[in-house]
């Protein structure tokens, strides 16, 4: 999980709910998933991947640094030309369902 995605979470959901539910749920993902860091190597990767969203680009270049499978996503067609393939979240699950592969 990029790094920079725990803090939009946290903002979606103290906005929507409230501050213990948003703090709740960051306990669950640090808990749960393996966080993908940021630092300047990344960020300069993600800017010679030519993607058109930058941070999209932010997304597959941790992705490759921390070694991930797949990129999980409903945009599959934003990262064409990642170094990360990108997969649905139903493609994922049949991936799972199937045994063809583990989740990094």
């Amino acid at each position: 999980m990029a790094a920079h995605s725990l803090t939009t979470l946290h903002y979606l959901i103290e906005r929507h709910r409230n501050l213990a539910t948003a703090d709740a749920a960051i306990d669950w993902h640090l808990l749960h998933f393996r966080i993908a860091t940021l630092d300047h190597r990344v960020f300069k990767r993600a800017r010679s991947l030519g993607l058109f969203d930058f941070e999209d680009s932010v997304v597959a270049a941790s992705g490759e640094s921390s070694g991930c499978g797949w990129i999980i996503t409903r945009n599959e067609q934003d990262f064409v030309g990642s170094p990360v393939p990108a997969i649905s979240p139903s493609g994922f699950l049949e991936i799972l369902d199937a045994g063809d592969g583990e989740p990094t």
